[in-house]
């Protein structure tokens, strides 16, 4: 489970000086990488980046730890974030009554709302004092909600956030406008903050995130997916929208270059782990946790890494049925393909690359302002692994 991944192993930072106070505060102790040298004498590589692994003692790792409180990490924004939804509630609104009443279903169906939070603590980290930050965490809300319209149509999902899909409610074909209508009053938003290199970076995120679906449509029953070509996926389809958000608040703060690659390569292992602990949840979560179907992504023959490592290191039989379940979608074998999954390690090798790329995100922050923004930001790749929806 996303609890103990990895006994906990958690890089914290590229540099043992800047960041031994960290450690301490956190109760780790540390430890360095041995790989992460690039000769054998240690004392000549004070310069180059040495990955610290923070490490809980043995018993500490045994036992699961509490979820990362998102609610703490909305105090520290909590102004800007009352101002996004005010925002949000203002422009969703048509006088298409249909629009306005499925929009508003969809976008207060108590989503986490991660992203925009990605966004303004990003912006918040660099001191930002203007005010484009909440039009843009608007923005990327509303291109995300656009998505899970088009999603759940494609998916034919049911329910979403633990209530019924807007396609259950409406029908495909009013999910499919009203997505388009976000979509487009997205862009409608974004031409007000007067800046080609916003409209390149969320044009580029919204184009990639279209190929991914595209893509994910084509790996659908295909038992012969690559790890590569699933990772791919969720590269298009989910962090490029995370990336996106984390690199637009070092933009608009005029944080160009070094700072902006290192928010973009952040937000885009954030989403990278937050996707593949959400296909953990598929297999080791409840509906009701969930807030979806458990179960989901096999009944569509979607081959997400839990279910591809199960096949590549099961019993024949446990292959067989795998390979069967990919191909032809279904319901019929979940109990012995949930038992192949535990018994393989599949959740276990799925959630540590979760972790990893976790990691990747915290040591990405390595160097940028150290502030209680930095903090929450290492917080939300902690919850990103670390949570049971």
């Amino acid at each position: 489970m996303p609890g103990t991944l990895l006994q906990r192993g958690l890089i914290l930072s590229n540099y043992y000086r800047g960041y031994k106070q960290r450690t301490r505060d956190h109760g780790y102790f540390l430890a360095i990488c041995p790989n992460s040298w690039q000769n054998d004498d240690p004392e000549s590589q004070t310069r180059q980046p040495t990955y610290i692994i923070a490490v809980e003692n043995s018993s500490a790792a045994a036992t699961r730890q509490p979820e990362v409180d998102l609610q703490a990490i909305r105090a520290l924004i909590k102004d800007d974030m009352a101002q996004v939804d005010a925002l949000i509630q203002q422009r969703l609104y048509s006088n298409v009554g249909l629009i306005d009443q499925l929009g508003h279903y969809i976008v207060n169906s108590g989503g986490k709302r991660l992203r925009p939070i990605l966004l303004l603590l990003s912006a918040r980290l660099f001191s930002y004092t203007g005010t484009q930050h909440i039009n843009l965490a608007a923005i990327v809300e509303f291109i995300h909600t656009a998505t899970l319209l088009h999603d759940d149509v494609v998916d034919a999902s049911l329910l979403r956030r633990g209530q019924a899909t807007a396609n259950q409610r409406w029908g495909n074909e009013a999910s499919v406008l009203v997505g388009d209508f976000v979509y487009s009053r997205a862009f409608q938003m974004m031409v007000d903050t007067d800046s080609m290199h916003v409209m390149q970076i969320m044009s580029d995120a919204t184009n990639t995130i279209a190929e991914g679906e595209v893509q994910q449509m084509i790996n659908c029953h295909d038992p012969d997916t690559t790890e590569s070509r699933y990772l791919n996926v969720i590269h298009k389809k989910t962090a490029k929208l995370f990336e996106a958000a984390a690199q637009l608040g070092a933009v608009i703060s005029n944080r160009a270059g070094r700072d902006e690659i290192a928010m973009a390569n952040y937000g885009m292992y954030l989403g990278t782990a937050y996707q593949l602990v959400d296909d953990v949840l598929d297999y080791s979560s409840s509906s009701s946790e969930l807030g979806k179907n458990i179960g989901d992504d096999l009944a569509e023959g979607k081959p997400t890494l839990p279910l591809l490592y199960a096949m590549w290191h099961g019993t024949p039989e446990q292959s067989g049925i795998i390979h069967s379940a990919i191909q032809y979608g279904g319901l019929e074998n979940i109990t012995p393909i949930k038992n192949a999954i535990e018994t393989t390690g599949a959740i276990a090798y799925t959630a540590a690359l979760a972790r990893k790329k976790a990691n990747m995100a915290m040591e990405a922050l390595a160097g940028l302002p150290d502030t209680e923004y930095l903090d929450a930001l290492y917080k939300l790749a902690e919850f990103s692994v670390n949570r049971s929806s």
